[in-house]
């Protein structure tokens, strides 16, 4: 793992430290995106806004946004497409009206020929006319629903990021898009597992149900303890690792296709939606 994401998740495992998650679970999304623009909110967005669903982001030239379509449309449950904005706009007109893209998340990521150049608060400075940005749903919209029934979110109780792995399953290519899929991990006990795949089969627009439960090494997981991005946390006895789709799959691909310029959220810090988690089902 490029050294430079193993630094950059650890201080967001700082910065969830602070509780931010728990302050603003009651906020209204609009209220938490006043504040991210600001800058008052830079840390992961899990347990935030709960009930509203959350969007992970690529930001690429129009020039790839037809194959990157095609690529979320042949990998759904990776890539679920929330909106897809107008080349050159900034503003989202359907899950976030208004919304500006450039700096109502927390913190965001430029990759550069596949290279992870650098993280920043906001990315007014890097935009150009010919960019066009995808909206995809993300497993945190789903976690309320878990908690109400009554499964705990392990990430939140130790005020980290989720765990996230790079797997051995190939996604479906489409033009020059290509690489293998992204999943997040919680653990649940293991009288629990069917109650989290039916809630969680429940919002496809999310990921839907999980891809693996169990066994990490058969999807080419050597470490449970040592996640490509986000943090590690407590699996219990009992408990069993269950494995979802993860939005950040576009990074991993990304980081293999190696396209010029792409910009995307840094994993954990989303785009807190308008659109209610119930609304996804």
């Amino acid at each position: 793992m490029d050294a430079s994401f193993q630094k950059s998740d650890e201080l967001t495992k700082q910065e969830k430290g602070k509780g931010d998650d728990m302050a603003y679970e009651k906020e209204s999304p609009s209220k938490v995106r006043e504040k991210i623009r600001r800058g008052e909110i830079t840390g992961p967005t899990s347990g935030m806004c709960a009930g509203y669903a959350q969007a992970n982001l690529v930001v690429l030239p129009k020039e790839l946004a037809y194959d990157f379509l095609l690529f979320t449309q042949r990998n759904p449950k990776s890539c679920p497409v929330l909106e897809v904005s107008d080349a050159g706009s900034r503003y989202l007109k359907k899950i976030a009206p208004g919304a500006d893209i450039a700096t109502d998340i927390p913190k965001y990521r430029i990759y550069e020929k596949g290279i992870l150049t650098g993280e920043y608060t906001s990315v007014e400075k890097f935009w150009r006319e010919d960019l066009v940005s995808f909206c995809i749903g993300c497993s945190f919209s789903f976690e309320s629903e878990l908690i109400d029934a009554g499964i705990e979110i392990r990430h939140n109780t130790e005020h980290c990021n989720v765990p996230m792995y790079i797997t051995n399953i190939e996604c479906e290519p489409a033009g020059i898009f290509h690489g293998r899929m992204v999943v997040s991990m919680r653990p649940v006990p293991y009288d629990q597992i069917v109650k989290a795949v039916t809630v969680t089969d429940r919002m496809p627009r999310v990921h839907g149900a999980p891809i693996h439960i169990g066994d990490p090494a058969v999807i080419g997981i050597q470490d449970i303890d040592r996640p490509d991005f986000g943090d590690r946390v407590t699996i219990k006895d009992g408990e069993v690792p269950v494995f979802w789709c993860c939005g950040v799959t576009p990074q991993s691909v990304v980081m293999d296709v190696k396209p010029d310029f792409v910009i995307t959220h840094s994993p954990g810090h989303m785009l807190i939606t308008d659109v209610k988690n119930t609304d996804l089902k």
